[in-house]
């Protein structure tokens, strides 16, 4: 029997659009073949999830969920805005979040898990796909966790309670009250669905992201015709400013747009008489870095009719 590789797995996936554990067992029906493998996956009832699988998904829901100290935030998208409103999709992507938070961040292992109402979890998206009728896809999942303290989750522009665009997890790990810092982490989460900081603190932003802010400082300096050691000057307060800009702590609140977060964060920690550690936090918002279709509706009316646009 051919090894089945995760290669193969993910191919098959992309060109049929069907689930990762369908798309597995299909190949090894057919011994590695992937043409006898997309046909045995339609054979199998899978060719409406199939017919569907090249049409981008750049819309959906972002979900969060909490339990105790961990959190999880996840992305499932789909063609249409229309079905973020569709009820069994809101289902299954509420469902999902509750399950990431037992597997680690890691969408194959999402993919994998027991779905509550049977099957697996891409088990169900694919089901969803063929009964819905739209192409979908579960991007990415995120899991924050402290040791003591709490994660606290916001949901921006939310559709129902814990589905929305933009998904956000704090995570602060302290002995303050349990209602200090769900207080304080929800305004620090809307700060960061606001100002969408690049990282926690300066030293954690990319370094080649910070080395291109170089570049394009210098090459704007030298526009200047200013001598070199200003133009060194010019480039590196720019480089100060753009750090101090996209690293959380450093940002100013956007509640009074002149506190740094992180002086909010040790005036919470005074008040309550012990420290507040903010660790880590994540922010997803839905469909960023996808490319979308652009369609000209005019032309798909016209087509769909049989007339020229």
């Amino acid at each position: 029997m051919a090894e089945i590789t995760a290669a193969a797995v993910k191919e098959l996936r992309e060109r049929t659009g069907a689930g990762m554990m369908d798309c597995k067992k299909a190949l090894a029906e057919t011994n590695g073949d992937m043409e006898a493998a997309i046909d045995w996956l339609r054979a199998k009832g899978l060719s409406a999830a199939a017919k569907k699988s090249g049409r981008t998904a750049a819309e959906g829901l972002v979900g969060v969920a909490v339990e105790g100290t961990r959190g999880a935030v996840v992305e499932v998208n789909s063609e249409t805005d229309f079905v973020a409103k569709n009820e069994q999709f809101q289902n299954f992507v509420r469902e999902v979040a509750k399950l990431a938070l037992t597997t680690g961040g890691d969408v194959e292992a999402l993919g994998a898990a027991a779905y509550p109402t049977g099957g697996t979890v891409a088990e169900a998206l694919t089901n969803n796909i063929a009964t819905i009728g739209e192409n979908q896809s579960l991007r990415r999942t995120i899991v924050l966790e402290v040791s003591e303290g709490a994660v606290v989750p916001y949901v921006h522009n939310a559709v129902v309670p814990g589905l929305g665009k933009i998904g956000v997890l704090v995570a602060l790990e302290s002995a303050a009250p349990a209602e200090t810092l769900q207080a304080l982490g929800k305004q620090i989460a809307m700060h960061i669905a606001a100002a969408n900081p690049l990282a926690l603190d300066a030293d954690s932003l990319d370094q080649a992201m910070v080395e291109r802010e170089r570049a394009i400082a210098m090459e704007k300096a030298k526009d200047s015709g200013k001598p070199q050691n200003i133009i060194e000057k010019m480039v590196e307060g720019g480089i100060a400013k753009f750090r101090k800009d996209n690293a959380l702590l450093s940002q100013l609140f956007v509640m009074d747009n002149k506190t740094p977060v992180a002086e909010v964060i040790a005036a919470a920690a005074k008040e309550a008489g012990t420290g507040i550690a903010l660790k880590n936090f994540v922010r997803i918002q839905l469909g960023e870095g996808i490319e979308k279709e652009q369609s000209d509706f005019a032309a798909e009316v016209a087509a769909a009719a049989g007339v020229a646009a």
